[in-house]
């Protein structure tokens, strides 16, 4: 292609003031406008930092040192002032929380319009088309304080292009998404470079992308550059345990390798008491507003492995914020050990429950990791030795040893997300509720400290809401399957995950995983993941 390309990469090196090592090393490529270059790689492997070079935020923003060039359509990034970048390149953050600044989702979308000095029904009809393009229209009068997180992600891409820009980087785009809107997003990814938008597509969710056929993939492992050329050559030569591959590949390619660890969980065995129990519960936020919750009626026992899913807005954390009793119910009553969370504080409940927030900025302020994973059991006033001993526990659980007396705000969002959920594993909670845990993650991290949370003693119960299907193919063993503020289905995988048509219905997606498991269930008698899927011959 003879075209001259949106943006070229050459011997690209960068190192934050704050490091010892670069973050990223001699990256070199080159994206065409119309084509999606997809950049694939473990959680702060230097994706981000990549995007950075970018948009110009290094070194503006970000200061360190930078060696080798970053030009877009012939010039180099240095050369353009900020205001002739943001109308160059746009850029989709990880977290939508750091991005929104709006009140009002038409405000929101209006504000970029607006520095530019627009004409009024130019914004306006600018606004419409976009929030129209990307099918929130409903949303367009809401507050953003009212809308789900996957609905904020839209919010914000929203913003993103209605001005119109010519690269477009997307930083994990589908992370809160459920699966059908995530479709619909790459759906339009894809119409985008079709039109002629370079996109430059930061995702952990590979097997996602590959749908789209992109035309190049970008690989890299701890800051340097493992791969780079097209998607098939990616499926060849990448780790699968480190990348979600499509599950036939990863289970063709387990068949090679020795099988892998037998995965047995630590939790107590079930009891007919209930730890949580929700009776005939509704929640409105406003009496202006539609309810939230309807009817809701279940409970969580000793032994509970649950996996919350449903589409974006259908109430998924609206209904775990009612257990913790961050909101208190309409009607109807949350018992919490049998008390109602009417009648205790959150300070109280938090001795029973650890709640992981979807966005990790609404989590983390100390100065260091460390002093961050102590907060809570200190305040939960925990011995000083069993503090320390929870606390490495926390930290090794979830791969970040290193960034003790690392400012949390200062790491990735992936780590920010890792980090969270060490603060509230230290705090040694009877029951764990995760929002979105792998919001961000690499397949190997959430899988390790999926698996480090479960095999653990001291917790009763674990509480997941996801998008990630195979997360609750993998981990659940029970599902609560959520539409438009009502419970819909509650059950074993097997027996939830088995009806695709209501699946699909509540904008679930069978994955490839969840098809072979399908598949191989009559002689396995269980879920398993691909790799352990490969070497499971014997009927149970």
């Amino acid at each position: 292609m003879n075209e001259q390309p949106a943006l070229l990469v050459e011997d690209l090196t960068f190192r934050y003031h704050r490091r010892s090592e670069p973050s990223i090393y001699d990256i070199s490529m080159r994206l065409a406008p119309g084509e999606i270059l997809l950049l694939a790689g473990a959680s702060g492997c230097g994706k981000t930092t990549l995007m950075r070079c970018t948009n110009g935020l290094i070194p503006r923003v970000y200061r360190g040192e930078l060696s080798g060039k970053v030009s877009l359509f012939g010039t180099p990034v240095e050369k353009l002032s900020m205001a002739e970048l943001s109308q160059n390149v746009g850029t989709l953050l990880q977290d939508p929380e750091r991005q929104i600044v709006g009140s009002y989702v038409v405000n929101e979308v209006a504000f970029g319009l607006e520095n530019l000095g627009l004409p009024r029904g130019e914004i306006l009809q600018r606004i419409d088309s976009t929030l129209s393009y990307l099918g929130i229209s409903h949303l367009r009068d809401r507050e953003n304080f009212y809308i789900s997180g996957g609905e904020k992600q839209k919010v914000a891409l929203a913003g993103v292009l209605v001005m119109q820009p010519r690269i477009l980087l997307l930083d994990e785009p589908l992370a809160s998404l459920d699966p059908v809107s995530a479709q619909e997003a790459l759906r339009l990814f894809r119409r985008l470079a079709d039109d002629g938008i370079a996109i430059l597509l930061v995702e952990h969710r590979v097997e996602d992308v590959l749908a789209i056929q992109p035309d190049r993939v970008l690989y890299l492992e701890e800051g340097r550059q493992m791969y780079y050329g097209d998607a098939e050559g990616l499926l060849q030569v990448v780790d699968y345990r480190r990348v979600k591959l499509p599950a036939s590949w990863a289970f063709e390619r387990a068949r090679l390798d020795p099988p892998p660890p037998v995965f047995l969980p630590a939790l107590p065995p079930p009891s007919d008491l209930p730890l949580v129990a929700f009776k005939d519960v509704r929640f409105q936020y406003k009496p202006e507003l539609p309810e939230v919750l309807r009817d809701i009626n279940f409970q969580v026992y000793p032994g509970d492995v649950v996996a919350i899913l449903g589409h974006n807005g259908a109430g998924k954390t609206t209904l775990v914020k009612h257990a913790l009793g961050l909101l208190k119910p309409t009607q109807g009553q949350v018992l919490l050990q049998g008390r109602d969370t009417r009648q205790i504080t959150v300070a109280q409940a938090a001795h029973t429950i650890g709640y992981v927030f979807q966005s990790p900025t609404q989590m983390l302020f100390a100065p260091t990791v460390a002093e961050e994973l102590a907060f809570g059991p200190r305040n939960l006033r925990h011995p000083p030795a069993q503090i320390e001993k929870d606390v490495h526990w926390a930290i090794q659980s979830v791969h970040l040893e290193e960034e003790l007396h690392t400012p949390p705000l200062a790491l990735s969002f992936g780590q920010q997300k890792r980090i969270s959920i060490a603060a509230v594993l230290a705090m040694r909670s009877r029951i764990l509720m995760l929002d979105e845990p792998t919001a961000g993650q690499d397949y190997w991290n959430y899988q390790a400290f999926m698996d480090a949370i479960l095999q653990m003693p001291g917790f009763d119960s674990v509480l997941f809401i996801t998008h990630d299907l195979d997360l609750a193919v993998i981990y659940a063993n029970r599902i609560l399957l959520m539409y438009n503020g009502r419970l819909v289905a509650d059950g074993t995988p097997q027996e939830v995950l088995a009806d695709e048509q209501r699946l699909r219905q509540c904008n679930v997606l069978p994955t490839s995983l969840l098809r072979l498991n399908l598949e191989h269930y009559p002689h396995t008698g269980r879920f398993l993941r691909a790799e352990a899927l490969a070497h499971f011959t014997q009927p149970v």
